[in-house]
């Protein structure tokens, strides 16, 4: 129990410091790139521009990363929220007017963080310059949902472990096919 206090701790303070020191500036161009990965708007958009572009190699990143990204969202929107009934950040820890657009559902996990990162890592093990690109979006987008109070730190950690674990279970997939035929 002691953990979790400190776990609670920990995310009360990390959310309340990124509410009140990231300058109104960068908050913006923060809610501008959130607000292109809304419904995965940005990462469908990426896939698409790696497909087109890319040949064979930006086919596979995009079909990786698309396939990954899709069973992060599963996972986080279709599983752990159901699971996790928790609550959003309390509004008076900030300062903004973003407080008053923000989903009503469970704060656990954190699923455009989930999208994120498994879209990104499922690409950049393919085609490493396209996952480098996708980075910063991505990155952005975690610093995003803690500082416009849709999540705790926890939550954005939770969709980052999620992301990574789904891009990792795309990677290993067809060899796991493969093994299992022979």
């Amino acid at each position: 129990m002691r953990v979790l206090a400190g776990l609670r701790d920990a995310d009360r303070v990390l959310t309340r410091q990124a509410a009140s020191r990231i300058p109104p500036t960068v908050g913006k161009v923060l809610s501008a790139v959130e607000e292109a990965a809304e419904s995965t708007k940005l990462w469908c958009g990426a896939a698409v521009v790696m497909a087109a572009a890319g040949g064979w190699r930006g086919r596979t990143a995009a079909a990786a990363g698309a396939a990954a990204m899709a069973l992060a969202q599963l996972v986080s929107n279709g599983l752990g929220k159901q699971l996790a009934d928790r609550p959003r950040p309390p509004k008076e820890w900030f300062p903004h007017d973003e407080v008053d657009d923000r989903p009503e559902s469970s704060s656990f996990p954190s699923g455009h963080t989930a999208a994120a990162v498994a879209f990104t890592t499922a690409a950049a093990r393919i085609w490493p310059a396209a996952g480098a690109v996708c980075a910063l979006p991505a990155a952005m987008v975690a610093v995003e949902r803690v500082q416009s109070d849709a999540h705790y730190p926890s939550d954005v950690a939770a969709g980052t472990v999620i992301g990574l674990t789904s891009a990792e279970l795309v990677r290993r997939t067809p060899q796991l096919v493969l093994r299992r035929r022979s």
